[in-house]
């Protein structure tokens, strides 16, 4: 049963023609990860009269600090976990010898803002390419050098984008964005929000079955 959410503030509850859904999301989630190929399959056959609208969560903020043992450890656990969930879902582990972690995914998800406003086609796969330099490539997202050397393979001009990551504008949309994931119901990450008439409403997915969720949206 589709579940009913607070309203949020007159900022976000413009009326549209057609339902939205919300995928709230933060780049360097590995749930989010293990959720592409159910997702792919979602967007491919929604309903006409939904559209689709990305969030970004903002899963850590941003820190300078080396993440500790412990939660490395805590982390790639997670991945061996998700590993047996999800089937096909692969993680490559050199990241932990290869990098200095930190618990820090901001800069990824300015780099999703970044992209976005120089070239608005260029969201989804800003997001796949840190998806893949995360998780495939063993790089790490957290470094700057890092999301601009993945912006210029996506063709986006590296200056302009190196200039926008870190700007006030673009750190204050990436805060605005994470407080209207929370205002519509947002509960971690992947998150789908379906805006209709009626209101906000929080749908169930399962990271094996795309099924489950169209159900939900009359597909």
């Amino acid at each position: 049963m589709e579940k009913p959410v607070r309203q949020p503030s007159q900022q976000v509850t413009q009326q549209s023609s057609k339902s939205i859904l919300y995928y709230v999301h933060d780049p360097m989630c590995s749930w989010c990860w293990a959720f592409v190929p159910v997702w792919n399959t979602i967007k491919q056959n929604l309903p006409d009269d939904v559209k689709v609208q990305y969030l970004l969560g903002g899963l850590a903020p941003d820190s300078n600090e080396p993440m500790p043992s412990a939660m490395q450890a805590a982390i790639s656990g997670y991945w061996k976990t998700i590993m047996q969930r999800v089937p096909g879902t692969t993680f490559n582990f050199d990241f932990w010898e290869k990098c200095e972690p930190r618990r820090s995914t901001y800069p990824s998800c300015r780099a999703v803002i970044a992209a976005r406003k120089q070239d608005v086609s260029k969201e989804e796969p800003m997001i796949r390419a840190i998806q893949e330099g995360y998780y495939l490539r063993a790089m790490n997202p957290s470094n700057d050098s890092t999301l601009i050397t993945l912006a210029g393979e996506l063709g986006l001009c590296t200056e302009e984008f190196a200039k926008e990551l870190n700007s006030q504008q673009t750190h204050h949309a990436l805060i605005e964005e994470i407080k209207m994931g929370q205002a519509i119901g947002a509960q971690g990450f992947p998150s789908l929000i379906l805006k209709n008439a009626s209101g906000y409403h929080y749908i169930t997915l399962d990271y094996n079955d795309a099924n489950v969720t169209l159900a939900k949206l009359g597909r």
